[in-house]
């Protein structure tokens, strides 16, 4: 049996370092480049976007955000792996759509007939999704945006919840409105137009896909799509495991292994015993990264981008991730965590270390803090997902 490659963690690092433009010496040229290379920027908390920008493209402003956004809309929101938030640019967005948007639609849709059908207020659950479904896309397709509540009210089909956890402590309502908003979303219809509130927080207006694209999107076959994004993810993230790819899209191993064998990755030994994937153009070495100071905000793509994590993670997983496994914001060094960090009363940022660090890493990571605070200025930032650390500090 020929010996398979080897790529160390070391290599894995750099390759990180690197290719997802965290080193000083290989930036992104923009929000759009980053997000195509990251395959997406999380966008569940919305600072998360320009955070994760900030930390790839020098000289970035929210102002440069905002336009792709909002303005040129080559930045779109859009409901995709994992069923998590994700700024896309154009080109992938369509293949995220084709590839997921049938397994979400089909996930949102039978969440919802479950618990339409609890629901004493509703006789026919599949007669009533398909309802609100025609009447949201039939209010927004001359292109006008309105938020969920102002949907409910124009639209009284959208009225609706049902009732969980009685009596225990997480008891509450699950409305029916938003759910088809979501559903529609993982489709395509209708996508997150106009944000209402400021930049860390959320409040989206709904507007036709087509209309706020000026296009209709050429959205590929499930297995083509998959082959798409798989290719995407290996270019910047390889080697990975099949349980990265598995679990970072949210699909299936069937959806994955296809892919791969139609990509002919090659396989490669990765320390600890696993076996990753390449492209098979990709087994060179990566040149050496020399060590580097940088910050990231919670469900960073790079923190968030792999299952199996320990070769940049280590042993501080308690510390960083949740119980549901979102995980906080980050300070790296060497392209690996060592800490977090926070932003103090004064809007200054603090570094919380999760191990020693070198004084050389130490004066490092101060000076990057002092980069984001004089970038974030004296606004108030949102945080979505404290992690565990920020209860010790």
């Amino acid at each position: 049996m020929p010996v398979r490659p080897r790529i160390t963690d070391t290599a894995r690092r750099s390759r990180l370092m690197r290719r997802m433009h965290l080193d000083a010496a290989s930036r992104a040229g923009s929000v759009v480049e980053a997000a195509a290379t990251m395959v997406g920027l999380h966008a569940t908390t919305p600072s998360t976007v320009y955070l994760s920008a900030w930390a790839r493209v020098d000289g970035l402003t929210r102002a440069d955000i905002d336009t792709a956004l909002y303005d040129d809309r080559s930045l779109v929101k859009h409901l995709a792996m994992r069923r998590t938030l994700f700024a896309f640019p154009r080109d992938v967005l369509a293949e995220a759509i084709g590839a997921l948007g049938p397994r979400i639609t089909a996930s949102e849709r039978t969440n919802m007939l479950r618990d339409l059908r609890r629901s004493p207020d509703v006789d026919d659950p599949e007669g009533w999704i398909d309802t609100a479904r025609d009447a949201v896309l039939t209010e927004l397709a001359g292109g006008e945006s309105l938020t969920s509540t102002e949907l409910r009210a124009r639209l009284p089909v959208l009225e609706g919840s049902i009732t969980f956890g009685e009596g225990r402590s997480w008891a509450g309502k699950s409305h029916f409105g938003p759910r088809v908003l979501n559903m529609l979303d993982a489709s395509g219809d209708i996508v997150r137009g106009p944000n209402r509130l400021d930049w860390h927080l959320s409040r989206p207006a709904w507007t036709s896909m087509k209309v706020w694209l000026g296009e209709t999107l050429d959205a590929p076959s499930v297995h083509d799509g998959h082959r798409a994004l798989v290719e995407r993810w290996l270019r910047t993230y390889g080697p990975g495991t099949e349980t990265d790819l598995v679990w970072w899209l949210g699909s299936t191993k069937t959806a994955v292994r296809a892919a791969l064998a139609d990509l002919g990755t090659v396989e490669v030994d990765l320390d600890g015993g696993g076996i990753g994937h390449v492209l098979p153009d990709d087994l060179g070495t990566d040149e050496d990264c020399e060590p580097q100071a940088v910050l990231l905000p919670e469900l960073d793509p790079t923190t968030m981008g792999f299952k199996e994590r320990a070769f940049y993670l280590g042993d501080h997983g308690p510390d960083i991730f949740d119980s549901v496994g979102n995980g906080g914001q980050t300070a790296w060094w060497d392209g690996r965590i060592v800490g977090g960090w926070y932003r103090r009363d004064d809007n200054s940022i603090a570094i919380h270390p999760l191990e020693p660090l070198p004084a050389d890493a130490r004066r490092k990571l101060d000076e990057r803090a002092e980069e984001l605070a004089a970038w974030l200025g004296d606004g108030s930032m949102k945080i979505g997902y404290a992690a565990p650390y920020m209860r010790k500090r």
